[in-house]
């Protein structure tokens, strides 16, 4: 058994994304595998990212089966808001779920494939050109999405695509089945820069500072929020590892 949900400018695909978990299996161009797998496929001349969400334990598979939407229909979900709100984010395509039992097993995402020139990994590691141009333009794209009433709860080294246009960058949100609709305060919203792993006396100040010019918010202040909240992830990760080392 199978749930699918199809945008209706890719009916073609309908065929495809029934059968995907056999052409998943038999592709081989995986560009991520962790917890879950993300391959680049191409289906009907169309090419795709098509998301394998881990299959989920026992308590999980009836949350998703009853209760909730899965990560896939999430993902799926939440792309199509991001785009209503005029926020770049790969075209969702389709997304499809399997069930074994009558619960939920194998989850799939589909967008199209948007190409890039770096992720913001790259900009915090320092592996690109105009970084400071780079940084600013990344607090204003964060503050608007923020105005918005977006709250990405994954925003992170991976999951912001970029793009060199002639005179300024474009940024694009990508891994976005955990978002948060609603208003953000500006001290909220400056807290959303703690999982960058950025450097605290080079990188954040400058982002600190560029967004509440933006906001109209106190830059020492915001500059020690970002700090704050980043030293905090970075001493609760530290402990976590120390505690799974004894």
């Amino acid at each position: 058994m199978h749930k699918i949900v199809l945008d209706k400018d890719f009916k073609e695909l309908e065929d495809d994304i029934v059968n995907i978990k056999k052409i998943f299996d038999q592709s081989s161009t995986s560009i991520h595998k962790a917890r879950n797998e993300l391959k680049i496929i191409e289906l009907q001349g169309i090419k795709c990212v098509v998301k394998s969400f881990k299959i989920p334990h026992i308590i999980n598979k009836i949350a998703y089966t009853f209760f909730r939407d899965s990560k896939a229909l999430k993902s799926y979900n939440n792309a199509q808001q991001l785009q209503q709100l005029q926020i770049n984010t790969p075209q969702p395509i389709a997304t499809i779920e399997f069930f074994e039992n009558s619960l939920l097993t194998h989850s799939y995402f589909i967008s199209h494939y948007e190409p890039y020139d770096f992720t913001i990994r790259e900009v915090f590691h320092h592996k690109v050109e105009d970084l400071k141009q780079i940084l600013k333009e990344f607090a204003r794209f964060t503050h608007y999405i923020h105005q918005k009433g977006v709250w990405h709860v994954d925003y992170s080294l991976g999951n912001i695509l970029i793009t060199k246009e002639p005179s300024s960058y474009r940024f694009s949100l990508v891994d976005i089945n955990r978002m948060k609709f609603g208003r953000v305060s500006t001290q909220e919203g400056l807290k959303n820069f703690n999982k960058f792993w950025a450097k605290f006396d080079e990188d954040l100040p400058i982002i600190a500072s560029e967004y509440a010019k933006i906001a109209d918010f106190d830059e020492h202040k915001a500059t020690k929020i970002v700090l704050q909240e980043a030293k905090k992830l970075e001493r609760m990760v530290g402990i976590k590892r120390w505690l799974k080392g004894h």
